[in-house]
């Protein structure tokens, strides 16, 4: 369980751009969106758009009732009812992961994403259908190691350390909080944007993520300042540059550990294109392009939008990785020891 103790201040988001601004970069000229300050993007719309609807923007009351019926944390109809603590299944059956949580750890947002104006049912606007394009035998192999089926079976691979997933370390957060192709989840949907000449700093507040996007006069220096291939990191490796009051940021050479559990994974040959503009005084427009023949049938493009927020980045202490890693292990290795003495026998 994560659990947000008061801290995080806009000070210390600026003491960890600044001691991080270590990569040579030139300023931009061009027009450039004001994007400082704290903002949310919390929503009930997910990245595809659900069975039985048809269209991308619904009305008000339509999206009130789709956003009464979207299933939060494996709760269907949402937490309108009960606390989600009841009836707890039993452990490896089939909705084992269903009652996980209850109202007091959850803020999803209470509807669908507002999207210049517009109420939206899903993130994914090409293609029209609202789904992600995935081919059905992609030309990559990779494990998918998903988060998700741990968390509705209680069954995992517990081979070692490695083997569970990322969000289960607290290494990174969970549903591509911090992207690239940033989206919100079950809690901790808020976001500080430090905005300095030369780099912008995105403060992601589940886990403390934190991307720091270097800025180039163009796409074209952008791109000859790439890091070396080598250095595969969190998030990928960003650049940036402005077009016409727009900040475009191109992210190639994702970390495979973070492929394999992304909810927008790209291989080598991939790209994400990022795109981040002022639509109104406490909204910013943010829209993400996935380039990859590799996993998907054409390029596809989301968007939602940034809110202003007075809300404060909280301190995100995540313990899994601290005291329930050490139990999943440990568990594992009496079963071994289990199987291994009745085989004896």
């Amino acid at each position: 369980m994560a659990i947000s103790v008061k801290i995080t201040t806009r000070m210390s988001a600026l003491l960890v751009c600044a001691s991080l601004l270590t990569l040579p970069v030139q300023a931009q000229d061009s027009a450039r969106p004001d994007l400082q300050g704290v903002w949310t993007n919390a929503s009930l719309t997910k990245l595809s758009r659900p069975g039985g609807v048809e269209t991308l923007v619904v009305t008000p009351e339509e999206a009130r009732v789709i956003a009464a019926n979207t299933p939060i944390a494996g709760l269907e109809g949402g937490l309108d009812e009960g606390d989600g603590v009841n009836n707890t299944p039993t452990a490896a059956d089939e909705d084992f992961g269903t009652r996980a949580y209850n109202n007091f750890w959850v803020e999803p947002g209470a509807n669908l994403a507002l999207i210049k104006g517009d109420y939206r049912t899903s993130y994914v606007v090409i293609p029209e259908n609202g789904q992600v394009p995935r081919l059905e035998n992609p030309n990559y192999d990779f494990e998918r190691r998903n988060f998700g089926s741990r968390y509705e079976t209680g069954f995992g691979d517990a081979r070692g350390p490695e083997a569970i997933p990322n969000a289960e370390r607290c290494l990174i957060g969970f549903g591509n909080k911090a992207g690239p192709g940033m989206m919100s989840a079950l809690y901790n949907n808020t976001y500080q944007f430090v905005q300095t000449e030369d780099y912008v700093m995105i403060l992601v507040e589940m886990v403390h993520d934190a991307r720091i996007i270097p800025i180039y006069d163009s796409a074209a220096d952008a791109r000859a300042n790439r890091r070396p291939v080598v250095l595969e990191q969190w998030f990928g490796d960003s650049v940036g540059w402005y077009e016409d009051g727009v900040l475009v940021a191109e992210t190639v050479n994702i970390d495979p550990l973070q492929l394999s559990q992304s909810s927008v994974p790209i291989t080598k040959e991939g790209h994400i294109i990022e795109r981040f503009s002022r639509y109104s005084e406490d909204e910013i427009f943010y829209q993400f392009t996935v380039e990859d023949s590799n996993i998907y049938s054409q390029p596809w493009t989301a968007e939602l939008s940034f809110y202003a927020t007075d809300d404060r980045l909280f301190e995100y202490a995540c313990h899994e990785g601290n005291y329930s890693m050490p139990g999943i292990l440990a568990g594992a290795r009496r079963l071994e020891m289990e199987e291994a003495a009745q085989q004896s026998n």
